[in-house]
C-alpha cells in the first residue's frame, strides 16, 4: 500500500506540472496536440477540443505535446510562433503549478501539525551554541553570511561548510548580535537506537514520546505515544539528553524502562538495536516548535518554499565546488522510496497522510525550482533561450537551437542514468 501511494503521489506531482503548461498554453491560444497521463503504448485516447487526451500503459510520468514545439509549423497557434511573453509564461507554468502544490499541501501539514521556527528553543549547556554567545529565545538570521529562514536553512549550510567555524547572525531583544560558532565534528559510528521519537515541543526538552517506529525495540516492549520516560534501569530521567545518554551508556545491554502512562507508572524490558550512524555535527541547540492558524501556516509555507527554491539555485555552485555530490541527488527511483519510506513510519493512518503531504509538498518545490535552472531540455532553459531572443531582437537559429537542446538532452539523459543507479543501490544496499 506505501508504494502504491507513493507512485500515485509522484504522479501527482508531475501530472499537476504538466496541467500547469496545458492551461497555460490553452490560455495563449497555443496549440495543444496531446495530454497524456503515464507513458508507454496508448491503451486509450479521446479527441476534444483539438487535444488528444490519452491514458498509457505505464502508470507513471505525464506529459503534454504542443503544437510546433518538435517541428516547424505555420500554424498561428503553433508555440514558436506565439509572441514572447505567451510562449514565457507557457513554459514558467508548469513549475509555478508546482510550487502551488506544496503551497495548499504544506499549509494542511503545518496547520495539523505545526513547524519549528528559528527561534531558539534550548541551548545545550556547554556546547558550540552556547559558546556562540546564543541562548533560549534568540531568532538566528544568519549563517556564515546567508540569510536564514527556516530551521532546514541552518543544518544545510552547517553541512555545505563542513562543519568549519562561521559567524552566526541572530536577533534578541530587536538587536542584532554576532558570534562565531564551532561545531564539533562526530565521525561515521553505530549508535544503540530503542526506536522512538521524542516530542519536542516543550522548550526545556521532553522525554514524551511522540511516536513509536512500527517493529522497534520500543514497539516490541509496548511502549506507546504519549508515554513519558521517566527512569531508565532505575535513573530518573527529566529531559531527552538524559534518555539519550543513558541509552548510550547502557549500550547494546537490555534496559528497564519505566514510563508514566494515564498517570499509572509502567515498566518492561527491551534491548536496543545497534544503529550506523553517519557523520554529524554537533551544535548543541534545539528550534522552537509552535502551531498557528491556517494563515500562519500559509505564511510558513512560503518561507519554507522559498528557502527550498533557493536551496536547488544554490547547488550548481555546491556541485561544481565539491561542497555536494552527484550521488547525493535523488531521480523518480530515489523519489517513491522516500515517500514509501516516510509514510512507513506513520504510527497511524493519520500521521500517515500527514507525512504523505509534507514530503509530496517538499518534492513538488524541488521538482519545480530544478525545472526553472537555466538548462538545456528544462523549463528554465527554455526560458533563457527566450531570454536571449529578447535581448538580441531575433531567435537564435532552429539549427543552434537544435544542438543546444541536443546536448542538454544527452547530458540530462547519462545524468538520469546515474542518478537512477544511485537510487536503485541506496534501495539495495541501504
Amino acid at each position: 500500500m506505501y508504494l502504491i501511494l507513493a507512485i500515485l503521489a509522484f504522479n501527482i506531482i508531475v501530472i499537476v506540472h504538466e496541467l500547469g503548461h496545458f492551461l497555460a498554453a490553452r490560455m495563449m491560444g497555443i496549440g495543444v496536440l496531446e495530454f497524456s497521463l503515464f507513458v508507454g503504448p496508448k491503451l486509450f485516447s479521446i479527441k476534444r477540443g483539438g487535444t488528444t487526451y490519452s491514458l498509457r500503459l505505464f502508470p507513471i510520468l505525464a506529459y503534454v505535446k504542443l503544437e510546433g514545439d518538435d517541428d516547424d509549423s505555420n500554424s498561428e497557434s503553433a508555440f514558436q510562433n506565439k509572441p514572447k511573453y505567451a510562449r514565457a509564461f507557457t513554459m514558467i507554468a508548469g513549475p509555478l503549478a508546482n510550487l502551488l502544490l506544496a503551497a495548499v499541501l504544506l499549509t494542511g501539514y503545518f496547520t495539523v501539525q505545526g513547524y519549528q521556527t528559528t527561534r531558539v528553543g534550548r541551548v545545550g549547556e556547554n556546547a558550540p551554541a552556547s559558546a556562540a554567545g546564543l541562548q533560549k529565545g534568540d531568532r538566528i538570521v544568519s549563517y556564515g553570511g546567508k540569510r536564514t529562514y527556516v530551521p532546514m536553512d541552518v543544518i544545510q549550510f552547517l553541512y555545505i561548510t563542513g562543519g568549519e567555524p562561521v559567524t552566526i547572525g541572530y536577533k534578541r531583544d530587536g538587536k542584532l548580535l554576532s558570534g562565531e560558532l564551532r561545531p564539533v565534528y562526530h565521525p561515521e559510528t553505530s549508535t544503540p537506537m530503542i526506536g522512538v521519537v521524542v516530542d519536542l515541543t516543550n522548550p526545556e526538552g521532553s522525554n514524551v514520546l511522540k511516536e513509536i517506529n512500527s517493529g522497534s525495540p520500543a514497539d516490541k516492549a509496548g511502549l506507546l505515544a504519549g508515554d513519558r520516560i521517566i527512569a531508565v534501569n532505575g535513573t530518573e530521567v527529566g529531559s531527552y539528553e538524559e534518555l539519550v545518554g543513558l541509552i548510550a551508556k547502557n549500550g547494546m545491554n537490555e534496559l528497564e524502562i519505566t514510563v508514566l502512562r494515564n498517570g499509572k507508572e509502567f515498566s518492561t524490558a527491551l534491548t536496543p538495536v545497534e544503529v550506523k550512524t553517519g557523520e554529524w555535527y554537533e551544535v548543541g541547540l534545539e528550534f522552537d516548535y509552535v502551531r498557528g492558524d491556517v494563515l500562519d501556516a500559509f505564511v510558513q509555507s512560503a518561507v519554507f518554499t522559498y528557502s527550498i527554491v533557493r536551496s536547488v539555485f544554490y547547488s550548481p555552485e555546491w556541485l561544481i565546488t565539491g561542497k555536494a555530490n552527484v550521488s547525493d541527488m535523488m531521480g523518480p527511483i530515489g523519489m517513491v522510496s522516500t515517500i514509501t519510506t516516510t509514510v512507513s513510519q506513520a504510527p497511524d493512518v493519520g500521521q500517515m497522510f500527514a507525512y504523505l503531504m509534507y514530503i509530496t509538498g517538499l518534492l513538488s518545490v524541488a521538482i519545480g525550482a530544478t525545472n526553472l535552472l537555466p538548462f538545456p531540455a528544462l523549463d528554465g532553459g527554455r526560458l533563457l533561450l527566450i531570454g536571449v531572443e529578447a535581448v538580441r531582437g531575433k531567435p537564435l537559429s532552429p539549427e543552434k537551437e537544435s544542438i543546444i537542446s541536443l546536448a542538454g538532452f544527452i547530458i540530462i539523459i547519462l545524468l538520469g542514468i546515474y542518478i537512477a543507479y544511485n537510487d536503485i543501490l541506496r534501495l539495495v544496499v541501504g
